[in-house]
């Protein structure tokens, strides 16, 4: 077996990022992770995983074939076990009490590093009376500019920035300002000249309206009756609109059984209808895998992997317990889906053979999950598939990342160091760098999610395929041109609104990013020649000075 890194920046992000010490190695990592969650090493008593499971789980965590999600890589072997990624919370009445709750849950969530998504719908708009006091309603944004303002001052380690996601319902009387609530472009500053938008661009960590907070509306089976009518309700139209400006807000699709299930994690792949409900994340890497057979038995082992960490993974408050104890929620993923399609020879899309594959992930995760569950006396999971976006584990393992199509052949990556520090390197894709070296292929030849750019609803069609075997949801931002640019613009909203409606009811939520659109992007796609000329060496932001030449760190 092999746990070498397939490119220095890999090695960088775990030595700097997971590793427990200076000189563990990945294969090391991968052992104490599986004795950790599923107490498999020194005869113990509690284990709950049998040596044969975890064996061959260790194994396909030293091979990269499956990759926790990275709190279970970062905190296994630490004193502290807080393995879970995300928390799912609900301000679920509108009293001061329920405010100051919903705060101090935040603060608890966001301080063991996870990131925290919430539904503000039952707060309500502004401007409505108080009846026990007489005073009015500040509204909907009041609060989660609080909340905002919470993850801003909360950084985890120094460095980790603050994820954080809002939602709302499309019918609730503040909706309007909630579409605007981050039009950052309309913002000026006095008479500088300038607005916040244009400040944001030049200075990453310059404080700007909700910039810790990804914007979402949900929709419900009310809208979907507008839908099936032929129908588009004006707060989609305009939801359309800022998406394909700004990038935001968002779509959270919640029909027929899962109308309740408006909770959300901050990248917004697992769903819940209990407030302080937890994501428990791990991904089956397919681009390492070549046969069917060995995907199979890979599902069952890394199902078994997250029940455990239910068992195992501390929590910053009581109720989330409890929740967990309930609904015991995994959310088992995929990534390096393209380059599994890439190496077969498919293009970016479903085809009958990863029909094949999907049918087994779907599943062999719910038997393989029930049978643990019961063979420990557990409550069943009340949901078993989640696809995250896998970025840094996407790096380690040199993949692509969740459903994503290549995002370029090549690019600059900007990173945060010490909290404030802004750096980039160039970096060959390594997926495309193997294919070209070993194929010979043309790197312009190679489809990537620039390219796709486009051709949404490729994208779109591909994610409700995928959709059809998940039972949370898959987070995946779909890239765009930008807006005002010929394929994105005034002229186009209609058939985007009317492309976006029709896949809906397939969906459980839909993101997409308009090139350029906000300040601190961190990928910007460059030439393979450019990339290849400058890779190894780390650059300061704005600054052309060469600094390494060994590879840095990576914050994100």
């Amino acid at each position: 077996m092999t746990s070498k890194f397939k490119t220095d920046l890999a090695q960088n992000i775990f030595a700097h990022k997971y590793a427990l010490t200076q000189s563990e190695t990945w294969a090391e990592r991968a052992r104490v992770i599986v004795d950790d969650v599923c107490g498999t090493m020194g005869g113990r008593r509690n284990k709950t995983l049998s040596d044969s499971e975890g064996s061959f789980l260790t194994k396909s965590i030293t091979e990269m074939k499956f990759l926790p999600g990275g709190r279970y890589i970062y905190y296994a072997g630490r004193r502290a076990h807080f393995y879970n990624n995300c928390f799912l919370l609900k301000a679920e009445y509108d009293t001061r009490e329920e405010w100051a709750s919903l705060s101090q849950r935040a603060i608890s969530c966001l301080m063991v590093g996870g990131g925290i998504g919430i539904d503000y719908s039952k707060i309500r708009a502004k401007g409505r009376i108080i009846h026990r006091t007489g005073g009015l309603s500040s509204g909907v944004l009041s609060l989660i500019n609080i909340i905002n303002e919470n993850g801003r001052n909360v950084m985890q380690g120094g460095s980790r920035r603050s994820a954080i996601y809002a939602s709302l319902n499309w019918q609730h009387g503040d909706i309007y300002d909630f579409l605007k609530c981050k039009d950052w472009d309309l913002l000026k500053l006095g008479d500088t000249g300038f607005t916040v938008s244009d400040l944001k661009k030049q200075d990453f960590n310059y404080p700007a309206p909700l910039d810790m907070t990804n914007v979402s509306v949900n929709y419900d089976d009310a809208f979907l009756e507008e839908i099936k009518h032929g129908r588009y309700p004006d707060v989609f139209v305009q939801n359309v609109k800022g998406a394909l400006q700004h990038g935001e807000p968002g779509f959270s699709f919640n029909f027929g059984d899962k109308q309740n299930e408006t909770l959300r994690n901050a990248c917004a792949e697992v769903t819940s209808e209990d407030d302080s409900d937890v994501c428990n994340l791990g991904s089956i890497n397919m681009g390492n895998i070549e046969t069917l057979a060995e995907f199979k038995d890979i599902v069952n082992v890394a199902s078994k992997f997250l029940v455990c960490g239910t068992l195992r993974a501390d929590l910053p408050y009581d109720k989330v317990s409890e929740v967990r104890e309930k609904n015991r929620r995994l959310g088992l993923g995929l990534m390096g889906v393209h380059e599994w399609l890439l190496k077969r020879g498919y293009t970016y899309g479903m085809n009958d053979e990863l029909r094949e594959w999907m049918q087994v992930y779907k599943e062999e995760s719910e038997r393989s999950a029930n049978e643990h569950c019961d063979r420990l006396y557990l409550n069943r999971p009340a949901g078993y598939r989640a696809i995250a976006p896998t970025g840094s584990i996407g790096i380690l393992a040199s993949t692509t990342t969740g459903i994503e199509p290549l995002y370029s052949v090549a690019y600059k990556r900007r990173y945060l160091t010490g909290g404030t520090v802004w750096k980039y390197e160039y970096v060959v894709d390594s997926t495309a760098k193997h294919i070209i070296e070993q194929t010979g292929v043309d790197p312009d030849e190679i489809e990537t999610s620039v390219d796709l750019a486009e051709d949404p609803e490729r994208r779109i069609q591909f994610q409700a395929d995928v959709q059809d075997y998940v039972d949370h949801a898959i987070s995946s931002t779909i890239n765009l041109p930008s807006w005002g640019s010929e394929n994105n613009n005034e002229d186009t909203l209609d058939k985007f609104v009317t492309l976006l409606a029709d896949y809906a009811p397939r969906l459980r939520g839909f993101t997409c990013y308009p090139d350029g659109s906000r300040g601190g992007q961190p990928i910007t796609k460059v030439s393979y020649d450019e990339a290849i000329k400058h890779q190894g060496t780390v650059f300061l932001e704005h600054d052309i000075c060469e600094i390494s030449g060994k590879g840095g760190t990576c914050g994100s």
